[in-house]
């Protein structure tokens, strides 16, 4: 980079002016013939690099999850998108989709977000009462799009690392710090107990069951689409840089 940054100043400063009064400054730029095919894999890989100490262990992990979403979780949301009808599918969405206002419209004040706090608590709001307490999405349809936003995203707003690299059984790629955030914004949803869900879900773990397979049937993700021997390096990338991106939204 050092050399073709030196190359572009050399060839900026013997550019020719055109008669419309504009230079060609890339007409004389000659790239280091050193910077073999070698350097740039090189620098290609030092580019994708994420703190993953545990990587060995993460590893397996994910090939864990691959096997698991291969042989239990994809039937399992086969066999629930058979068997239910479409528009009780999207119910049950909108009714966990409204649960997970909570987080967002604390973690937007903790971040002093008063637009996005003001957004959450108005979906809330509409949703429960309008919309039956979550089955309907009347929010979305008067233009209050449904936002997100987690305690770790918070934590990272303040200025907190990401931590090492974490892929979570059946969860996926997380970090320290995120991981974190999940247990904060669980324990809150608990705490909050809006419309006794997480009192409920106590004593029946078939409402925690449905939420983690209408989740997983919403995710678009599935393990191996990416057609890579390198799928674990990428995910890995794509996770970091795109919590980066939610952080500074």
């Amino acid at each position: 980079m050092i050399a073709l940054l030196l190359a572009s100043g050399q060839a900026l400063a013997e550019g020719q002016v055109d008669a419309d009064g504009f230079t060609n400054p890339l007409q004389n730029l000659q790239f280091n013939p050193g910077l073999d095919q070698q350097e740039f894999e090189r620098a290609s890989s030092d580019a994708l690099q994420v703190y993953d100490p545990l990587e060995s262990w993460n590893r397996r992990v994910y090939h864990f999850n691959y096997r698991f979403d291969q042989w239990v979780f994809l039937p399992v949301v086969d066999g629930y998108r058979y068997v239910t009808p479409n528009l009780v599918q999207t119910g049950v969405h909108n009714f966990f989709n409204n649960l997970g206002e909570i987080p967002t419209l604390a973690n937007s004040v903790l971040q002093l977000k008063g637009k996005r706090a003001m957004n959450s608590t108005a979906r809330l709001l509409f949703n429960t009462i309008l919309g039956v307490g979550g089955i309907w999405d009347p929010a979305t349809k008067m233009g209050l799009p449904r936002l997100s936003e987690d305690f770790g995203q918070t934590l990272g707003y303040y200025g907190v690392p990401a931590g090492p690299y974490l892929m979570l059984p059946l969860l996926g790629p997380s970090n320290l710090r995120d991981t974190g955030g999940l247990v904060a914004d669980y324990s809150l949803e608990s705490a909050v107990n809006y419309l006794d869900v997480a009192d409920a879900s106590r004593s029946n773990p078939g409402i925690t069951a449905l939420r983690i397979v209408d989740t997983r049937a919403n995710t678009g993700f599935r393990y191996g689409q990416l057609n890579s021997p390198f799928e674990y390096e990428k995910i890995r990338y794509f996770y970091h840089e795109s919590r980066k991106l939610k952080i500074a939204d």
